[in-house]
């Protein structure tokens, strides 16, 4: 067997462009819909029905969580699975192709794609029913996955999915996520774990008996300034967050019986990431000691960092490069400019640092394709539940320009441009990208073998860890929610 045949490209370009508008309007129904973690019911549906229509088999609320689901074709091996998600986020509600913050006025407050997931689901399904409909018509041997994740944003979805074994027998995952350039994922990303620390304690009179009280809101306040202090004994590139989800209540004359923090620790490293959390739990623990009170401490999740898998990385790259990158218009380019004049000089040169080579030719947009450098330093950057699966199962990852070159992650603007032309596009040239790399994969497995023995090497010779523990249970499935008020 000729161990590197050719993708036909040219056959995976026509599947995905005889499907263009049905999927253009998939993506943006769930744009419209915008729903948050765990509660992407609309979205999760629209997806899982769209895919029986292809012929999958559809298992709906996998791994304890009624937004998850796996569409499965064909059979026998190799099993090539495609990785979707479909929730937004909190507070970021924007009309459609405005140029200054305006938020949609049938939303106003709510939701919003602001990091552009309705692309990145709906291009992996499409993608998946193109590299299933490419083996049925060779009459070729392979199982097609589409994997339906939820609550990607500050829930783990795919942790608690991987926790429950269901990447395991896949020979490769391969996902994308929209963004400012063409090119295969290179960044290194954060692990992180995150908690409650709800503290405890005893009301009191503040004028008449305050000797009587034990502030849980001083333990809290005390908490924090420990942390502090904790950071200067952290790895350069580890990161502290906090919020409060409870400050004790409205009222100066009485002693604050509860309060409650959420904290997200990350660092370079799984392993490292859960140690930290474990030292900011002392802390808590010593702030509660101080004053006299008790401190609850509820795992919520955490995700792992990414391990990139440069064997499946470079199949990637070979069919970005075939394929070429984006035809922009001029209308698209004149758009995208204006946009780029609501951005900060500051926010610009951010890109930058993750794309350096786009620097080289600075642009409304970057239609080209950025060159694959595997050996080039990997910038830091945030967190993904991406990073269990890599950590399963051989993973490769692109990203493609859906969006202004500039344009933040998690702001108005990405939502803002997230019905329009390009990210349309760029939304197709994923799913042509992730079609001809899995195609490519079947076909080789060889480079199947060699990404395998990659991941072991990574993983140091060690199995899948999840690094959330076997008793918390998925979100949806927990007793009762992290509390936003104080216990009666």
């Amino acid at each position: 067997m000729n161990s590197r045949p050719n993708v036909p490209l040219q056959d995976v370009v026509a599947a995905v462009e005889a499907r263009r508008e049905p999927y253009i309007a998939i993506a943006d129904r769930i744009w419209g819909l915008a729903e948050m973690r765990y509660q992407e019911f609309r979205s999760a549906e629209i997806h899982a029905a769209a895919l029986e229509a292809e012929g999958f088999h559809v298992r709906r609320g996998v791994a304890g969580m009624p937004t998850a689901f796996v569409a499965e074709a064909g059979e026998g091996r190799p099993v090539i699975g495609f990785v979707g998600e479909y929730d937004a986020l909190a507070g970021l509600s924007q009309a459609s192709g405005a140029l200054s913050c305006t938020p949609d006025p049938d939303r106003p407050g709510r939701e919003g794609h602001g990091c552009g997931h309705h692309l990145l689901g709906t291009a992996a399904h499409l993608a998946a029913v193109v590299a299933r409909e490419h083996l049925r018509r060779q009459g070729r041997a392979g199982t097609i996955r589409f994997y339906g994740c939820p609550a990607e944003e500050a829930a783990a979805g795919k942790t608690f999915m991987a926790r429950a074994g269901l990447f395991d027998d896949l020979d490769a995952a391969i996902s994308w996520h929209p963004g400012v350039a063409n090119s295969v994922f290179m960044n290194a990303t954060l692990a992180n774990v995150q908690g409650y620390f709800r503290f405890h304690g005893k009301s009191a009179h503040a004028a008449m008996a305050p000797h009587l009280g034990r502030s849980a809101l001083d333990a809290a306040e005390l908490m924090n300034i420990g942390v502090n202090y904790l950071r200067e004994h952290m790895v350069e590139q580890a990161r502290v967050h906090f919020a409060y989800i409870h400050s004790g209540g409205p009222s100066t004359n009485v002693i604050p019986a509860y309060a409650e923090l959420l904290y997200t620790v990350r660092s370079p490293n799984v392993d490292d990431a859960l140690a930290l959390f474990e030292r900011v739990e002392q802390v808590a623990r010593g702030a509660a000691l101080m004053t006299g009170t008790r401190v609850e401490v509820v795992f919520d999740k955490a995700v792992s960092n990414v391990l990139h898998n440069d064997t499946l990385d470079a199949v990637m790259s070979e069919q970005l490069q075939a394929l070429g990158g984006l035809e922009v218009t001029a209308d698209e380019f004149a758009f995208a400019a204006r946009v780029q004049e609501t951005l900060s000089g500051e926010e610009l040169a951010s890109s930058g640092k993750h794309f350096g080579a786009a620097l080289r030719n600075p642009q409304p947009v970057v239609p080209g394709i950025l060159p694959y450098e595997p050996s080039a330093p990997r910038p830091m950057t945030g967190s993904t539940d991406m990073g269990d699966v890599s950590w399963a199962v051989p993973t490769t990852q692109c990203l493609t320009a859906c969006f202004a070159w500039g344009t933040a992650f998690h702001s108005w603007q990405m939502v803002s441009q997230g019905k329009n032309s390009l990210a349309h596009k760029g939304m197709l040239l994923a799913a042509k990208a992730l079609a001809a790399t899995g195609i490519a994969l079947v076909d080789r497995p060889e480079v199947l073998a060699r990404a395998a023995e990659e991941l072991n090497a990574k993983r140091g010779g060690r199995p899948y860890r999840c690094p959330i523990p076997p008793d918390i249970l998925p979100p949806p499935q927990r007793e009762a929610s992290p509390r936003r008020t104080p216990p009666s």
